[in-house]
């Protein structure tokens, strides 16, 4: 037990790893979701009253400072992700999860709807172990609804560096609307969010 004391006390005075990003814009708080391409993670977001700002990354892998080509041939271990700055008293965490869940297909592994490759995998990066409770909660919470044609297979990780993507990708959906619309649909997403979440779709 002694040695497990000593090792706990030596990590807890190892400098945390640096967030390239930084942190949040004071009085803000940050959740970082991945749900398959950012363009329309970021959109979805972006519509949520209490959201002040999204921005586009690469998370959840082992390459430091990766670039769009790299993730998407896959292996930097990175998914697409949003990172988002909300007002928690006008938006909770928990409100956050719900409209997550509803703008994702959780049923599939590696993918999400046209998209394929662990680099549009599913998941939850918590930032605090309240963060951690909630997600397991609202996992739990829509698993028991009966509502999914399958299990759950969208993970639930601690967040970890995240790197901003290049420019051109940041408020594509606004830069870029008609490619964005096709992108959108000839993807399948709406059709398929619609198809399991009905009127709950996002």
């Amino acid at each position: 037990m002694r040695w497990l004391l000593t090792l706990l006390a030596v990590l807890c005075t190892l400098p945390a790893l640096a967030d390239p990003v930084g942190p949040p814009p004071r009085g803000l708080s940050v959740a970082t979701f991945a749900g398959g391409c950012f363009w329309c993670m970021e959109q979805a977001f972006d519509e949520v009253d209490g959201v002040r700002e999204t921005l586009s990354g690469y998370t959840g892998g082992h390459v430091a400072d990766p670039g769009y080509h790299q993730v998407s041939a896959g292996g930097t271990g990175h998914a697409e992700s949003e990172r988002v700055y909300f007002d928690p008293g006008v938006v909770t965490y928990s409100q956050l999860l719900d409209h997550y869940w509803h703008n994702i297909d959780p049923t599939v592994t590696n993918r999400q709807f046209c998209d394929r490759g662990t680099q549009y995998r599913s998941v939850i990066f918590y930032h605090t172990p309240e963060q951690k409770r909630l997600a397991e909660e609202s996992k739990r919470k829509i698993a028991d609804s009966g509502q999914l044609p399958g299990p759950i297979m969208t993970t639930i990780e601690p967040a970890g560096p995240f790197y901003a993507a290049e420019d051109y990708h940041q408020n594509f959906y606004r830069k870029n609307p008609a490619r964005y619309k096709f992108y959108k649909k000839a993807c399948g997403r709406e059709a398929r969010l619609q198809e399991i979440w009905g009127d709950q779709a996002g």
